[in-house]
């Protein structure tokens, strides 16, 4: 299995997964720098993996599956994601390209939203960002705490595939909340030297992201303070810290 990115819009990937000349695609919100990836490598798509119904993720199925008739398109059952022929949802697997991969709900930024896990890898949509996480739209504050930290519990080299280039941005954010964090400072320095050359930040160790993402450091006592202090008030467990970070890059940040 080869997994390498697409770049499509301003700042989305979609995920190309490759064995042999089997491809499946993750999140095609454009379908037209799908296809010509796909005729450039002559490769033949075979499955189509949607974490959520907005359209920048969702955009170029149609079209893909007129080019590509008969094609499983996998989707989360608990929203109307555009195209989706299989619905999936918690417990449920899927085999792509050779890759068997776990369904996960992990709602939060989307009330139904969902991951595939396998292969020591995560497509996590746009949950889960590199040092960031997504806003919170249709779904709740606390859930999408609560789906971050599942996938925290993953294994630290467990490799984690967003679907936006955010990394910079979001290292940005994470200085605000721990500016004595040195790997903090140590990552934005690499990303930098990786964006100058023009080269993708993704995907990112788990490992990375654990000590970095402040999303996924709400026990961590500088960070506990950091959202306290934006609050203006004591905050009570993990959800809490969370909703307050979330609310200081909504409202300050972003």
């Amino acid at each position: 299995m080869e997994i390498s990115p697409i770049p499509a819009f301003d700042d989305n990937y979609i995920w190309l997964i490759r064995n042999g000349c089997d491809a499946a695609v993750v999140d095609p919100g454009d379908e037209g720098p799908v296809l010509e990836r796909l005729q450039r490598e002559g490769l033949q798509l075979t499955a189509i993996l949607i974490t959520h119904k907005h359209g920048d993720h969702t955009g170029g199925v149609k079209a893909l599956k007129q080019a590509f008739p008969g094609i499983s398109v996998y989707g989360p059952v608990h929203e109307a994601a555009s195209g989706v022929s299989h619905r999936v949802s918690e417990g449920d697997s899927v085999e792509v390209a050779g890759a068997k991969f776990q369904v996960w709900d992990v709602p939060g930024h989307t009330e139904g939203h969902v991951a595939y896990y396998g292969e020591g890898v995560l497509f996590c949509g746009d949950t889960l960002f590199a040092a960031g996480c997504g806003r919170v739209f249709s779904g709740t504050h606390r859930q999408l705490h609560d789906s971050l930290r599942r996938i925290a519990a993953l294994p630290p080299e467990t490799l984690c595939y967003p679907a936006h280039e955010y990394t910079l941005a979001n290292l940005g954010f994470a200085k605000w909340v721990e500016p004595e964090n040195l790997d903090i400072l140590s990552r934005e320095a690499e990303v930098l030297a990786v964006r100058d050359q023009g080269r993708p930040t993704l995907p990112a160790p788990l490992s990375v992201e654990l000590a970095t993402n402040p999303f996924l450091r709400t026990d961590k006592e500088r960070v506990i303070r950091a959202a306290e202090k934006y609050a203006g008030c004591p905050l009570r467990d993990g959800a809490e810290i969370f909703t307050a970070l979330r609310t200081w890059k909504d409202k300050e940040y972003d």
